[in-house]
């Protein structure tokens, strides 16, 4: 039996755009933590809490850009064609955030608020051009000849707003539990407040898009609806709360681990909602896996490469993690 190379490319981009997610998801909710964060000596701590490790997280959004072009060239295409605008904003939102970063630390003090808001201001752009691209590719694109026939402006519509919004609670809940497990004293005890209203902000998203995808989308609600996919599919609802109920429930005690852990398994469980919504199609509504891919001894080669890559990538970031593992106290980290 031979290798089903369209899946395993699949899976790959799967695997390295959820790695992005959680890697660079509590990276961007810092910045979009700061508003709520007055104090600059809480602010120098919340920025030190990933500054010896920002720079990695972002290499999974490379790793998913450049699989997609060398395992499904045609989706890459019409994908990036729809979506040039929201994605150009997203990374300028990523580029202005990093200038920021860097640059917040060796402002005098006069200008040190103006970079405070230059890094909250991209993380926000970042994050919300996110949600209206992942809104917009759930929406579907018009193809005709297997180019884009769309329009520039597309991707602007209510639902990919509404998601765009939505991530930027999802990331804001990732910094937060982030936070909790990396602070101590009031810092610590801010965020652990921030949570529980964030919280209950990301349960609201999660089963507004649960609800507004079906109607929005007849195949969608198919596939969610008919019989036996409504038997298999029910745990995700049920774990979805469950897991909202057990964030209450740690942020009651003295949490550490446990809310970081549940917040990413909040979003695991969107993350599945998304692929059960759309297997197995690669661009929505109807083109597949297999009509999207490249040659297969084109796949073939990428992937020599790509399993000798990524277990890399996976070790320096564990050791990256590992190095810097503890609490970050004031005055400590980067400067």
């Amino acid at each position: 039996m031979g290798i089903d190379l369209p899946v395993v490319w699949a899976v790959i981009i799967a695997f390295g755009l959820m790695m992005y997610v959680v890697m660079d998801g509590f990276d961007l909710g810092i910045g979009i933590l700061f508003p709520f964060v007055r104090d600059r000596e809480q602010r120098d701590v919340m920025v030190n809490t990933v500054a010896p490790v920002w720079d990695g997280n972002e290499t999974w959004l490379v790793l998913g850009g450049a699989a997609l072009m060398a395992a499904f060239p045609l989706a890459y295409a019409i994908i990036l064609s729809a979506l040039y605008l929201p994605l150009v904003l997203m990374l300028l939102g990523l580029i202005w955030r990093g200038v920021a970063f860097e640059f917040r630390f060796k402002a005098d003090p006069h200008h040190r608020a103006f970079w405070d808001r230059a890094f909250a201001g991209g993380s926000y752009v970042a994050t919300f051009f996110q949600g209206v691209s992942l809104g917009a590719f759930l929406n579907g694109f018009p193809v005709e000849d297997g180019a884009y026939a769309g329009r520039a402006l597309d991707w602007i519509t209510p639902f990919s707003l509404f998601t765009g919004l939505g991530l930027v609670v999802a990331y804001a809940l990732l910094g937060c539990t982030w936070l909790i497990i990396k602070t101590e004293g009031p810092l610590h005890q801010r965020m652990v407040a921030l949570a529980r209203p964030v919280t209950f902000a990301l349960l609201a998203v999660i089963g507004i898009v649960s609800l507004w995808t079906p109607f929005a989308h007849p195949d969608i609600a198919e596939r969610w609806f008919s019989f036996p996919n409504i038997v298999l599919f029910s745990p995700v609802p049920v774990l979805v709360l469950a897991s909202g109920w057990a964030m209450l429930r740690v942020l009651d005690a003295n949490p550490h681990v446990a809310p970081f852990v549940l917040a990413l398994f909040l979003l695991f469980l969107g993350y599945s909602g998304l692929g059960i919504s759309l297997w197995p199609n690669i661009v929505p509504p109807d083109i597949s896996l297999r009509e999207a891919a490249a040659p297969p001894q084109s796949m073939g080669f990428a992937l020599v490469g790509a399993l000798f890559i990524i277990p890399v990538i996976l070790a320096y970031t564990a050791w990256s993690y590992y190095v810097f593992r503890g609490k970050v106290k004031p005055g400590e980290g980067y400067h």
